[in-house]
């Protein structure tokens, strides 16, 4: 089932099961609005349930991944709304991030340019981060006079670099360059520029001949048992592996070994 989207362009290998995503406003340096924000909530809830996808890469045309809400279509207008108004919005962009995370698909950014504000979330927000060399990053939302917590990022961020790093980088909103994210473990991976898609694609390749249960469940408990003490963590992942193991890409995973032949996970 194709996507209908006006803001962003879908294109679904069917032979390998990977969905590229990609922000089309260049001309914007593909900043958010309104309809964007919507629409890749609507893709991603989509994409969950979408049989023969096994994998997602998300990215930006021209030369960014994303700036942010679009000063004129976004920023301005908020001025026009009360306060209901307003946390109508700020709930609209946190949907897209409960979609991402919630989407059992694993999802790989593919970062250029500016990657700044919402775009940094949302990035953040997938679950591996190829970036090119040009892909500076930076949560620039107290250079507006807002909160660095928005769009859950400050439940995501300490997780992927620790308290005091995301405390630093919320705090400031100030830019770092790719050189050090990738140090910092924001980025998975640093490529020469104008190769982040194509190591993107060939990382979610990689995953999509992955078990589909086995690496959706894994998303799942990185998810759950970020709230859990070890106890509880322990008995989720006991239970969940047992459930992985009543699956035929278990068996056929032994039978592979047992015969010396690749793996043909379903």
């Amino acid at each position: 089932m194709p996507l209908v989207a006006e803001s962003f362009l879908h294109e679904h290998d069917t032979e390998t099961g990977v969905v590229t995503l990609t922000l089309n406003r260049p001309e914007r340096l593909n900043a958010l609005t309104f309809q964007v924000y919507q629409e890749l909530t609507e893709a991603f809830l989509a994409l969950d349930r979408e049989p023969g996808v096994r994998a997602v890469v998300i990215t930006g045309a021209g030369r960014a991944f994303c700036t942010g809400g679009d000063v004129e279509d976004i920023i301005g207008r908020l001025f026009e709304r009360d306060m209901e108004g307003l946390l109508e919005f700020t709930r609209l962009t946190c949907a897209l991030i409960a979609a991402m995370r919630a989407c059992h698909r694993p999802i790989v950014a593919a970062l250029n340019g500016t990657v700044a504000g919402a775009g940094a979330v949302i990035a953040t927000a997938a679950d591996v981060r190829v970036a090119a060399q040009s892909a500076k990053i930076a949560y620039l939302f107290t250079k507006v006079g807002l909160s660095g917590a928005d769009m859950g990022v400050a439940w995501l961020l300490p997780r992927l670099i620790g308290f005091g790093r995301a405390t630093e980088l919320l705090m400031t909103g100030d830019f770092i360059d790719a050189a050090e994210a990738h140090r910092i473990g924001l980025y998975n991976r640093v490529v020469p520029n104008g190769e982040a898609l194509r190591e993107a694609q060939a990382f979610a390749l990689k995953l999509a001949r992955g078990p589909q249960l086995g690496i959706g469940m894994t998303k799942t408990l990185l998810e759950r048992e970020a709230a859990l003490d070890l106890r509880s963590a322990l008995d989720l992942e006991a239970e969940a592996q047992a459930m992985c193991m009543t699956h035929p890409d278990f068996r056929e995973a032994y039978e592979a070994f047992r015969e010396k032949r690749p793996v043909k996970f379903r």
